[in-house]
């Protein structure tokens, strides 16, 4: 489920757009609501701004404030109610701060760390299921095997081969339209699969993937972001996938240190140590990998790298790098913009002049242009 569902699910809104830094202003998606600036905000008409990562409970009631408003989850401010002809300042889209004083404290929770999208993921899908409006199906095909008492949700024209096993013991099952699941698959609930996705053999347990996902192999507790290929054998654990991902086959990630420690991972602002003892990897958008790369626990590969060979990759890989092991360098930027295109044809999709400029600023901030 995307976290905009659940703000408009509980706001009983619609999403309008995204605001966002300045290097993102060209980023789209088809379907999605547009970026938006702040001048291009209505003025006449009340709205409301919510941040990203904070994700509402279903199944609330918010009443409409008398004015500005500020929305807190655990005191921490996640939404501001701005009437018409009032509006919150550029330093609130930044930091969420300089909010009005008037407040109302709604059930929810923020999201702090990447990984809290993956570890959270299997408790969300439960909840979310457990208000879906998919119609549960009737029956399973003839030699699918049926284990555990929670739903199972099918959409329109999944094809389903004999010799698959459904286990709902742990929580429900929902496959999206047109998805396909070959014979030898295990799916394990709660898991979530998008739309025209294939599942070609092997044990799917607690996942979420989106739309138009390949998937082969072992994948446990993993977020898939969808229209990327794992095509063949391998293990991915509490892993994080981003979009157009091309796995080799049998890439493998750890998600558990030798010796059951806390696993650290790079950020932005510095290693942070997760708290956790079972963290595999973090994929960008558009990273590739050769046959058999081994990702050791934690390891953050940047969007656009290309990472290939015997020797395993170091735990942080910039955005946009080439090569094996730690003798990368850089993803020269046409060359990674022709596989781009390639790829997102392959699944239907134009690298359209817009998304192409998106990409080159992409790049140039990566590469520290």
């Amino acid at each position: 489920m995307k976290l905009v569902e659940h703000a408009t699910g509980a706001l009983g809104l619609e999403c309008i757009g995204y605001l966002t830094s300045e290097h993102l202003m060209d980023f789209h998606e088809r379907g999605a609501p547009p970026v938006l600036s702040l001048d291009e905000l209505p003025t006449d008409r009340d709205l409301i701004f919510w941040c990203a990562r904070a994700i509402a409970e279903p199944r609330q009631r918010l009443r409409t404030p008398a004015g500005p408003t500020t929305y807190l989850v655990d005191e921490r401010p996640v939404g501001v109610y701005a009437p018409a002809g009032w509006r919150p300042t550029a330093t609130f889209l930044d930091k969420l701060e300089d909010v009005p004083d008037r407040h109302v404290s709604i059930t929810g929770r923020l999201l702090e760390w990447v990984w809290d999208l993956v570890l959270e993921t299997p408790d969300q899908l439960v909840r979310d299921l457990a208000t879906a409006e998919q119609a549960t199906a009737p029956s399973l095909p003839a030699g699918v095997y049926l284990q555990g008492g929670h739903p199972v949700f099918l959409g329109r024209d999944v094809r389903i081969e004999p010799g698959t096993l459904f286990d709902t013991r742990d929580g429900p099952i929902c496959l999206g339209d047109a998805v396909e699941v070959r014979a030898g698959t295990r799916l394990a609930g709660p898991l979530c699969v998008g739309h025209h996705s294939r599942l070609l053999g092997g044990s799917f347990e607690a996942i979420s993937a989106g739309p138009y996902s390949y998937l082969r192999g072992e994948v446990a507790e993993t977020v898939v972001l969808g229209y990327s290929n794992k095509a063949h054998d391998g293990f991915l654990g509490h892993a994080y996938i981003g979009k157009w991902v091309n796995l080799g086959a049998f890439t493998t990630n750890s998600d558990l240190k030798n010796n059951y420690g806390s696993v650290k991972v790079w950020t932005p602002f510095g290693v942070q140590d997760t708290g956790k003892m079972k963290v595999g990897c973090f994929l960008g958008d558009h990273v590739k990998t050769g046959i058999g790369l081994l990702l050791s626990t934690g390891t953050v590969v940047g969007a656009g790298a290309n990472v290939f060979g015997s020797v395993m990759p170091p735990r942080y890989v910039q955005p946009f790098s080439w090569g094996e092991g730690s003798d990368l360098t850089e993803y020269r930027l046409t060359e990674f913009l022709a596989t781009a295109g390639m790829a997102m044809g392959r699944r239907g999709l134009d690298l359209d002049e817009r998304g192409q400029r998106y990409l080159e600023s992409c790049w140039r901030r990566g590469r520290g242009e």
